[in-house]
């Protein structure tokens, strides 16, 4: 099987974001972005997906963060749909619930080819660190919109902020890998009956 890559660049007035994924990869990640707590997040995402990632981001710091992360998400989308082309011969749909101690979080994937985020989780508190926690539902928003998937995220309970978050990526990320998998019973067959997604 050919493995399923891509190299995505772009550049705005605001950000700089270059992203490299092969999706049938070790979970191998080279992550600089210029915010911390992101790349720890991403790392998440590489790790429990088996997708090998190097992202790197310059973005306008000193305003905020948010150009940054958001368009993280959407450069990071387009990489994944770039990298999976046609989309046939795939799961399609992908589910995972990952605990971290107490928290425990659900998310559901379908590479449907139709955008929507259905996003709720409440944090106890809007900060991790310096990180503002509204930042990471930007980050999802951008991905969905660009790699042109339906996704639910829920944080069924969870009493620390960090850990809210990591069970939320580390679920996208074994998300993204049962989707992604390749089912041999359906190679060369697109995965709707529509016969196109």
């Amino acid at each position: 099987m050919t493995q399923r890559t891509a190299e995505v660049e772009r550049n705005t007035l605001e950000t700089q974001i270059q992203v490299k994924i092969n999706l049938d990869g070790t979970g191998k990640a080279c992550l600089v972005t210029g915010v911390p707590f992101l790349d720890h997040m991403l790392d998440q995402i590489a790790r429990h997906g088996l997708i090998d990632m190097d992202i790197t981001a310059q973005g306008d710091h000193q305003i905020d963060d948010h150009h940054t992360v958001e368009d993280v998400g959407i450069t990071l989308g387009l990489a994944v749909a770039k990298a999976l082309g046609d989309k046939k011969g795939i799961c399609r749909y992908g589910h995972a619930y990952v605990p971290l101690d107490e928290a425990l979080s659900r998310v559901t994937i379908d590479f449907s080819g139709r955008p929507g985020l259905y996003y709720v989780v409440e944090y106890p508190r809007a900060r991790i660190g310096q990180f503002d926690v509204d930042l990471l539902r930007e980050f999802f928003q951008g991905f969905v919109n660009h790699a042109g998937v339906t996704l639910h995220i829920d944080n069924l309970k969870g009493l620390n902020a960090h850990h809210v978050a990591e069970t939320i990526f580390k679920a996208m990320g074994r998300a993204l890998r049962m989707a992604l998998t390749p089912d041999p019973r359906m190679a060369g067959i697109m995965p709707s009956t529509k016969g196109s997604l």
